[in-house]
Formats: C-alpha cells, structure tokens, sequence
C-alpha cells in the first residue's frame, strides 16, 4: 500500500524559511531603491533630456549589454518602440542584442568584443544614444561599443553598479545603482530605466501636443 504524499511544504507555512527569506530580500531590495532615490534624480533627468533630444531630431536610442542586461536592453527598447504608458508614436529604439544571426557570426569572425560595436558603426549616426548596461562595468563588448559610439558622435548612457566606476567615467551620463550585488544593481537598473522612459515619453507627449486655443469671449445677450 503507498502512502499519500504530503502536498504542503514545511517552508510554505506562515512564518517558514522560506518567508522570512523573502523577506529579508524584500528589505535588502528596498534600502537599494531607496539609495537610487537619493543618489540619481539629476543623472535621471539629464539621460532623459540627452534621449529628448535624440528622438526630437529624428534619432535612434540603441540599447545594449549581456546576460541579464540583455534582457534589460531588450525590455527598454521596447518600451520607447512600443509604449510605455500611454498611447502615442513609436519612438526609435532598438536593441543591438536581438539579431542571433548577426551576433553569431559577429562574434565567430571577429570575436565576441565586437558584436555591438560593429554593427553600431553601420547605424549609429551623430545625435543618436547609446544606452550600454552592465553590472560590474567590465564587460569589453559594452565597453567597445561605448568607443565605437563615441567615435560616431552619439551621447553614451551607461547603467552600471558602484564597482563600475571606470565604465561609468567613459559615458556622458551615467545611471549608478549604489550596490556591488548584482541581483540589486539589476533591479536598480529597470527601476531607472522605467523612470527615464517615463519622463521621455511624457515629455514628448506634452511638447508634440498642439497649443492651446485661446477660449473666446463670451458675447453678452441684449434684452
């Protein structure tokens, strides 16, 4: 005869490991919010203004990093290529990780430093952003793009963490999450980029949209 299985965990229960794991997670992730909060307003808005700019004059904001700042850079594109939180135009945004055919062959003929750097060359132009993210500000493929957009004439954004020091003195504007975890310095980074989305696309909206009419006096009635 089999006995039945238990479905319920002993970590799943009220007050179990497992909560107060997450909680304690919760808390950690919280103190770093609350460090980007007082550390980077005035970078937040100069990024913003800096990504204004570009899409004002008919450029392109380029995002790229790897592993999970791939998916980030992903994310964020899509957020100005899409929307973010209202309806209007789509932005230009795209994000140099998403070709695998490119990458790969990029990658297998001139070596893994340059899969975003070659192709930016061919597409970034004068006016136009990089956004280039990474937690430890070592990454040499992100680092090489950040040249490469230099050389064209784009304005870098670089998000990094407070062990990127170096990467983020080679950008016009950089976006620290003051942490050496890299699970925070993650979040930190789509908290900023949410922000900086935000304020672009309110921005634009509110510049973009037609004056006001003045309202007409109204004619009084003779009797």
């Amino acid at each position: 005869m089999k006995r039945g299985r238990t479905t319920t965990r002993r970590s799943a229960f009220p007050g179990g490991p497992l909560e107060r794991q997450a909680r304690t997670s919760l808390r950690t992730a919280a103190v770093t919010a609350a460090r980007v909060e007082r550390a980077t307003p005035r970078a937040l808005a100069a990024a913003a203004e800096a990504m204004i700019a570009c899409l004002e004059g008919g450029g392109t904001v380029f995002f790229c990093g790897n592993g999970g700042s791939a998916a980030d850079a992903e994310h964020l594109a899509g957020e100005l290529s899409g929307r973010y939180l209202v309806d209007r135009p789509a932005f230009s945004a795209v994000s140099l990780t998403t070709n695998s055919a490119a990458l790969t062959a990029i990658a297998n003929d001139y070596g893994y430093d340059q899969v975003f750097s070659r192709p930016l060359s061919g597409m970034g132009k004068p006016g136009d952003v990089l956004v280039a993210l990474t937690t430890s500000g070592r990454s040499p493929n992100v680092r090489r793009a950040v040249e490469t957009a230099h050389a064209l004439g784009m304005v870098v954004i670089g998000l990094t963490g407070q062990g990127g020091a170096s990467f983020a003195a080679l950008c016009d504007h950089a976006l620290v999450t003051p942490s050496a975890a890299t699970p925070r310095v993650q979040e930190g980074h789509i908290v900023m980029g949410h922000i900086v989305c935000e304020l672009v696309e309110r921005a634009l909206l509110t510049r973009s949209a037609p004056p006001a009419r003045p309202a007409r006096p109204r004619a009084r009635r003779t009797r």
